[in-house]
């Protein structure tokens, strides 16, 4: 298996134009500094090395040693996946790329200087310098939420938290109806631990997916053995006395035994390097359509980054795999000396509710806007749905929803791109699904519908 696992890592770099020269180092050579090991991050430095062998590139992060996919998580905590099985390179990787690694954290960022100060290393001087911390869970202040086995989740030392928190209890709560809500709420049950997961719209994600499809999330949920409250919130975390969570209040006044409360509301982007900088922030880093800041050879990428402007991307900050990985290959060429603006594509994202896969594509509103129309279809039986949205008056399909069925990303891409019309679409649906397991039967019955 490993043997296995070395090969397709070779073949994976070759095919993606990655450089195999042996270690080595160049005197003068211009010194790229990476903030964060994250999607955004390791995609610059990837594209970076593509385009230039002499330019020396440094990645700092003080969570884990390597790169590794934070959408698998929760796959470790079941019991799926291994710490080393989530990682897209071997450890090899990094050294014939000649891409340094410093395990450490960022406690301050000198732009004077050009000079990066570590917690417990020596100061690192850059030319160039890129932001890509990514985010910290979003907080707030309820009662008792200092308390032990409360937390969020985000990256590595999130998941070791919440593994040392959860042994041996039976009860635990979670509060907030985003994706990674229902990831925990999933992690959690893997267990046989009984959870309640409090989710304040009146259905889940309400604000992102339409009624149908948010009833059909609901019902997988619940039929999963989770404990869905929805239009309810907390209001206190009551904890026993070694100051470790114990129970959980709803705004109804509900008393609830929980041993563990997740905290998933969202998240922020993460500023806490940049204390004291002069490098411009808001919510976010601030940057321009090129991803630079206020402060030359400075830029910033990924769920960190905020845009100045509407416009240049889906949102001012995009916290999304996709567009950081974008993000990361669009920096890559400024860095080398092209200057190139970012542009965002057809927008697209993926989750699994439990059993349930999902995927969007292009403009699907929650309210139907004027002049959209929507195509709906859903299996009777099966958790399968199909949504397709276009404009009224040209025809022309601007969006996908899929449930429980999956469709070739360049296909819907190419068709909201192209302005394909509804009727084209439809009649060749089946070239775009590429899950033979359910292509037939849903093809031909939502071609029936």
């Amino acid at each position: 298996m490993v043997q296995l696992r070395n090969i397709l890592s070779r073949l994976h770099g070759r095919a993606n134009g990655d450089a195999h020269q042996e270690p080595s180092s160049a005197d003068g050579a211009e010194h790229l500094v990476i903030i964060g090991n994250g999607i955004a991050g390791v995609t610059a430095a990837r594209f970076v090395r593509k385009q230039s062998s002499t330019i020396r590139i440094t990645v700092i992060s003080g969570e884990t040693d390597h790169f590794y996919s934070r959408t698998a998580l929760m796959y470790i905590y079941m019991g799926h996946m291994r710490y080393q099985d989530t990682k897209p390179y071997e450890d090899f990787f990094w050294p014939k790329n000649r891409i340094d690694l410093v395990r450490d954290w960022v406690v301050r960022i000198d732009v004077e200087g050009k000079e990066v100060h570590l917690k417990d290393s020596a100061p690192i001087q850059y030319d160039k310098l890129l932001i890509a911390t990514g985010s910290t869970p979003r907080w707030f202040g309820w009662p008792g939420a200092e308390l032990n086995g409360v937390q969020g989740l985000y990256g590595m030392p999130d998941l070791e938290q919440m593994e040392a928190a959860t042994q041996g209890i039976t009860h635990a709560a979670v509060v907030g109806g985003g994706l990674i809500g229902v990831e925990m709420a999933e992690m959690l049950h893997s267990r046989g631990i009984h959870v309640t997961f409090l989710v304040r719209e009146p259905t889940y994600m309400s604000k992102v997916l339409p009624a149908e499809e948010s009833a059909m999330v609901n019902r997988v949920i619940r039929e999963h053995g989770i404990d869905l409250r929805l239009g309810e919130e907390l209001a206190e975390i009551r904890g026993d006395r070694d100051g470790t969570a114990e129970q959980i209040v709803t705004k109804s006044g509900e008393v609830l035994p929980a041993q563990f409360v997740g905290i998933t509301i969202g998240v922020v982007p993460n500023l806490s390097a940049l204390a004291g900088s002069a490098i411009e922030t808001d919510r976010g880093v601030l940057v321009n359509a090129y991803l630079e800041t206020n402060v030359p050879d400075v830029y910033a990428v990924g769920d960190c980054a905020q845009f100045r402007e509407d416009g240049i991307g889906y949102k001012r900050i995009d916290q999304l795999w996709y567009t950081g990985r974008r993000q990361g290959k669009t920096v890559a060429s400024s860095i080398c000396g092209t200057r190139t603006r970012y542009t965002s594509s057809v927008f697209f994202n993926s989750a699994k509710f439990f059993n349930l896969e999902y995927q969007t594509y292009g403009t699907i509103a929650p309210n139907r806007p004027d002049g959209i129309e929507s195509l709906y279809w859903e299996h009777p039986d099966q958790d399968q749905a199909l949504r397709i949205d276009y404009e009224a008056d040209s025809q022309a399909v601007v969006g996908f929803n899929m449930m429980g069925l999956r469709y070739r990303h360049d296909v819907c891409v190419t068709w909201i791109d192209q302005r394909a019309p509804l009727a084209h679409v439809v009649k060749h649906l089946a070239a775009a699904n590429f899950d033979a397991e359910f292509s037939k039967r849903a093809e031909l019955d939502a071609l029936q519908a």
